[in-house]
């Protein structure tokens, strides 16, 4: 059942990450653009396409590192990584067939930039990566081992309290016998 939902999982991702890197790079560029047009800037702008690349490393994160099953990433970076592959091939043919004039949010939305400038590769050769993630493909561990109970022995009791240490002895005056002198903040007795 765990590749089922993996295996979902990367028909899901692909497509909104492509959309998302699409939103978030096509922003960062015409805000940056605007910027040298009019030589000034306004960070605030720089938030939305900001949220579109977050949100998708968030969701390449999660579908590369968690380890239910290898078969999501495999098929998410499959899926990113064959229409680049595509442009070896056919590279017009394959630009053809990713629509131009769709918007999104009142946005354009150029799904051909993510491929054209190699992110789509780049992004599917991640994801492939971690399928080959020794993590991955090892066992979960199971519960922790059972401890052996073992009697002990009496533990020792000590009696003091934090305010004895050093303990005491009433009948020593510190000052004698070898002893230093209590450490006081007064100036030291000069002789």
């Amino acid at each position: 059942m765990r590749h089922l939902w993996s295996f979902l999982a990367g028909l899901v991702v692909a497509p909104v990450t492509w959309v998302l890197v699409t939103l978030g790079q096509d922003g960062s560029g015409r805000t940056v653009h605007r910027w040298v047009e009019i030589g000034t800037y306004s960070t605030p702008n720089l938030i939305e396409p900001a949220v579109y690349l977050g949100v998708a490393g968030i969701l390449l994160g999660l579908l590369g590192t968690l380890r239910f099953s290898p078969l999501g990433p495999a098929v998410a970076g499959l899926l990113l990584v064959v229409p680049y592959l595509g442009l070896f091939v056919a590279p017009f043919t394959v630009r053809d067939r990713i629509p131009e004039d769709w918007k999104m949010l009142g946005d354009p939305l150029p799904l051909r930039q993510p491929l054209e400038n190699g992110t789509l590769f780049l992004i599917g050769v991640l994801l492939l990566m971690a399928v080959f993630s020794g993590q991955r493909w090892r066992q979960r561990p199971g519960g922790p081992a059972e401890a052996e109970l073992t009697p002990a022995g009496k533990p020792v009791e000590h009696n003091t309290s934090l305010g004895d240490w050093p303990p005491a002895d009433p009948t020593k005056d510190p000052t004698k016998d070898g002893d230093t002198a209590p450490l006081t903040l007064a100036y030291p007795d000069t002789p």
